[in-house]
């Protein structure tokens, strides 16, 4: 019994100590994709442009327009949800550059990236389920329906059903019915496992 005390009180002052640092943890996870996609952007301008103009052939102009609203809209949100600063605006403009590359890309016809986008789609709901308080009852001393009901629990349900999406990407599905396994190039994706690593920190909060 000393010993389950002392584990005890060790957990406990632990979560103390880091409960004030753990939800910005969680917030940097869910928004890692979109730093990581930000980032290549800038460090493949010529080649994502090219891309952009040889598949649509919308001329240099738009598709590094394009290149620049992926750019300083991913990078600029990611930075106003960081810092808690218009994070339902920077959520909405965040779901509009994803739907914008599911639209440029075709992600529509390509299963694994679909359901990839959807997770990143999560993720969003979690942060907008974080920061958006308990709505107010519009008549005082009238019994609610509970808090399992409220917008911010919804929210939250949606979102983590819509990231486990993102797990079911690292498999990789043989149509032939000879095999299933995982795919190693799966993990190499670049902001999966960060981005599941925030999912019950910040849906607890």
């Amino acid at each position: 019994m000393p010993l389950l005390d002392v584990r005890g009180t060790a957990a406990f002052g632990f979560l103390r100590v880091t409960k004030h640092y753990l939800p910005h943890v969680a917030r940097l996870c869910l928004v890692s994709t979109f730093l990581e996609d930000g980032t290549r952007m800038w460090l493949q301008w010529s080649e994502q442009s090219e891309y952009i103009d040889s598949t649509w052939s919308c001329g240099l102009f738009i598709a590094n327009l394009f290149v620049l609203i992926n750019l300083l809209g991913q990078l600029g949100c990611c930075v106003l949800i960081l810092s808690r600063n218009f994070v339902q605006h920077a959520c909405g403009a965040l779901f509009g550059i994803i739907a914008l590359q599911m639209v440029a890309y075709s992600i529509l016809w390509d299963l694994k990236f679909l359901m990839r986008n959807l997770a990143l789609g999560g993720g969003l709901l979690l942060l907008l389920a974080e920061c958006r308080g308990e709505a107010r009852s519009v008549f005082a001393g009238v019994p609610s329906l509970g808090h399992q009901s409220s917008p911010k629990h919804l929210l939250q349900l949606g979102g983590r059903v819509l990231l486990v999406l993102m797990f079911m990407t690292l498999l990789h599905f043989d149509l032939s019915l000879q095999s299933q396994h995982t795919a190693p190039s799966a993990l190499m994706d670049g902001g999966g496992h960060a981005e599941g690593g925030g999912v019950e920190t910040l849906a607890r909060v």
